[in-house]
C-alpha cells in the first residue's frame, strides 16, 4: 500500500483513564451486529473484568464522513493499550446511535470521481413538517441499486471497487433501514479489527437505559439548573458547547406521531413539543415498562446513559463532542453514573500516489496544500513567469514606493496639507502596478491550464470543497481504489499515534 497518512491533530492530547468495576451485561448480546471475524472478541467481552471504550456516530448514507471510521479506530487504539496497561480485557465499542434523527446529515455521501473531482449523492429531503423518524425506522431508498451501480462508475474496474460495491450492496438494500444498513456495513468492515458494533435502539438497549432516562425527566428541573451553571462556567472560560439549554426541555424524546420529539415542561406539567402529546407520571411508567423503544436521551444524556449501560472508561470524541461533553460532565454525579474520560479521536487526511507526485512535481509542501489560506495557482503560475517580468515588476514596485518618499518629503515642505493627496497618488500606483501583476497572473494561469488543474485535483481530494477531508468524503472514496486492506493499514498508524501520544513512542501492541 502507497497511501501516506498524515496527522491533523484535534488539540487536546490524550490521557490514561482510570479503571473502573467491569463486566459486560450479557442481556445485551442480542444488540451486538453480527459479523464474521467478531467471535474472539466477544470471548474477551464475556469476561467478568472486562471493560469497554466507546465511540459512536449517528447512521449515515454509505457509511458516512471518514471521520466515522477514523473515530473506530480510535477507540480501538486506546482499548488495545489499556489492555497491555491493565492486564485485563478491554473491548472497542461503536455505538450506533440509530435514534438519531438529523436526517439532513445522514442523507448524503461524497467521494473523488475519475476526473479528481468532488462527486455527492443526496437523499430526497424531507418535508419541513414530516415527522422526525430515527435512523432505525428510516428506510434505505427503493433505488439503492442505481446509486450504487452509479458510485462504482467513480472506481476503475479493480478486485478493489467489487469488493466495495459488494460490501455496501449487502446491507443498503431496499427495505432495509439506514441504522441497520449503517451497523452492518461498519460491524462488518471493523470486526476483523475486533470492534464490536453496538445497536442502540436494540430493545435490550432501550429496557437498559429506560430508568435513567426515567429519572432524568423526573429530575429535569434540577438537572436543567446545573447544566445553566454549568453551561456560564463555560463560557466563562471560552468555551462554547453549541448545545442549548433550560427552557423547560428535559434531557429526553419520546417518539411518537411526530417522530421523535422533545419531552417539555410547562406550568401544566409534561408535554412533547411537537405532538403536544400530554404526559404523566403514570404514563412514563408505562412506558418505561412496555414501551421503552419509545424513548431515547438527547445528546447531553446519551453519554451518561452509554456509562450507566456499559462498563466504559472513555469516550473517543471529535472536536464538536468534546465541547458538549465537557457540559455533559455535569450530569453524572446527579444521577448516580460513574462517568468516562473524554478523548480526542485521531485526526488526519489519507494522501494518496498521485497527489504526493503533484506535490513534489510542483514543489509544493503538503502543510500549504492542507491550508486553504494558501493559493498555490497563483504560487505556480507566478512560477512560470520570466524571471525578468518578475524583477522588472519588483524594481517598479520599489521605484514606485522610494519615489513618493521623496516627492511626500517635498511636498511637506511647500504645502503640508497635500501630503494626504500624495499618499493617495501613491496608493493608486501601487494599486494599479497590483492590478496588472493580477491579469498577468490570470493570464499565465490560462497557459499554466493544465499544471493547475493538477494541483486543484490534488487539493479536492486533501481538503475537498475547503474542509477536512474527514469531514467531506467517505470511507467509500478510497476503498474503492484500494480495497480493504487501506483499513488495517491506517488501523496500525493510529495504533501508533496513540502509543506514541500516551507511552512516548510507537509501539508494538
Amino acid at each position: 500500500m502507497t497511501l501516506q497518512l498524515v496527522d491533523t491533530p484535534l488539540g487536546p492530547a490524550p490521557a490514561w483513564p482510570t479503571p473502573r468495576a467491569g463486566g459486560w451485561n450479557p442481556a445485551l448480546n442480542d444488540a451486538i451486529y453480527p459479523a464474521a471475524g467478531l467471535e474472539p472478541t466477544l470471548e474477551r467481552l464475556a469476561k467478568p473484568a472486562a471493560l469497554v471504550v466507546t465511540t459512536g456516530q449517528q447512521p449515515g448514507w454509505l457509511t458516512g464522513p471518514l471521520y466515522t471510521i477514523h473515530k473506530a479506530l480510535s477507540a480501538r487504539a486506546l482499548a488495545r493499550l489499556l489492555e497491555r496497561r491493565w492486564n485485563r480485557p478491554v473491548v472497542p465499542v461503536f455505538w450506533v446511535a440509530g435514534d438519531d434523527h438529523d436526517f439532513a446529515e445522514a442523507s448524503t455521501a461524497s467521494w473523488i470521481g475519475t476526473d479528481g473531482l468532488v462527486m455527492t449523492d443526496s437523499l430526497p429531503p424531507r418535508a419541513p413538517d414530516a415527522p422526525l423518524t430515527p435512523m432505525y425506522r428510516e428506510p434505505v431508498p427503493a433505488d439503492v441499486a442505481e446509486r450504487l451501480a452509479a458510485l462504482a462508475q467513480a472506481f476503475p474496474a479493480s478486485e478493489a471497487r467489487d469488493q466495495t460495491i459488494g460490501w455496501l450492496a449487502r446491507h443498503y438494500r431496499a427495505g432495509a433501514s439506514m441504522a441497520a444498513a449503517f451497523g452492518g456495513a461498519i460491524a462488518e468492515l471493523l470486526a476483523p479489527l475486533g470492534i464490536v458494533c453496538l445497536d442502540s435502539a436494540h430493545p435490550s438497549v432501550k429496557r437498559a437505559a429506560a430508568p435513567l432516562i426515567l429519572e432524568s425527566i423526573r429530575r429535569s428541573d434540577a438537572l436543567s439548573r446545573i447544566l445553566t451553571e454549568r453551561a456560564a462556567g463555560l463560557e466563562r472560560e471560552g468555551i462554547d458547547t453549541a448545545v442549548s439549554v433550560g427552557g423547560g426541555a428535559t434531557l429526553a424524546f419520546l417518539e411518537g406521531a411526530a417522530g421523535r420529539d422533545r419531552i417539555v415542561r410547562d406550568a401544566a406539567g409534561l408535554l412533547t413539543r411537537r405532538g403536544q402529546e400530554r404526559l404523566s407520571d403514570a404514563d412514563l411508567e408505562r412506558i418505561v415498562r412496555d414501551e421503552p423503544e419509545r424513548l431515547s436521551p438527547n445528546v447531553l444524556l446519551r453519554p451518561v446513559v452509554e456509562a450507566a449501560v456499559l462498563p466504559t472508561v472513555a469516550y473517543l470524541a471529535g472536536p464538536a463532542e468534546l465541547r458538549y461533553l465537557a457540559l455533559a460532565g455535569a450530569l453524572y454525579a446527579p444521577l448516580g453514573v460513574i462517568g468516562q474520560l473524554p478523548e480526542p479521536r485521531w485526526s488526519g487526511a489519507i494522501v494518496e500516489p498521485k497527489v504526493s507526485r503533484a506535490l513534489e512535481k510542483f514543489g509544493v509542501s503538503l502543510p500549504d496544500l492542507l491550508d486553504p489560506k494558501v493559493d498555490l495557482e497563483s504560487r505556480i503560475a507566478q512560477a512560470g513567469l520570466p524571471a525578468s517580468l518578475t524583477e522588472a515588476f519588483a524594481t517598479l514596485r520599489a521605484g514606485i514606493e522610494t519615489g513618493y518618499e521623496r516627492v511626500s518629503a517635498e511636498i511637506s515642505r511647500v504645502d503640508p496639507t497635500l501630503e494626504r493627496t500624495a499618499a493617495g497618488a501613491r496608493g493608486n500606483a501601487l494599486n494599479g502596478l497590483a492590478e496588472l501583476e493580477k491579469r498577468v497572473t490570470q493570464a499565465q494561469k490560462r497557459k499554466e491550464s493544465e499544471s493547475i488543474a493538477q494541483i486543484s485535483r490534488a487539493r479536492a481530494v486533501v481538503l475537498p470543497r475547503g474542509e477536512p477531508q474527514e469531514r467531506v468524503l467517505a470511507v467509500v472514496s478510497f476503498l474503492g481504489r484500494y480495497g480493504f486492506a487501506m483499513i488495517e493499514e491506517l488501523a496500525a498508524h493510529v495504533d501508533s499515534w496513540y502509543a506514541n501520544a500516551l507511552e512516548g513512542g510507537p509501539k508494538t501492541v
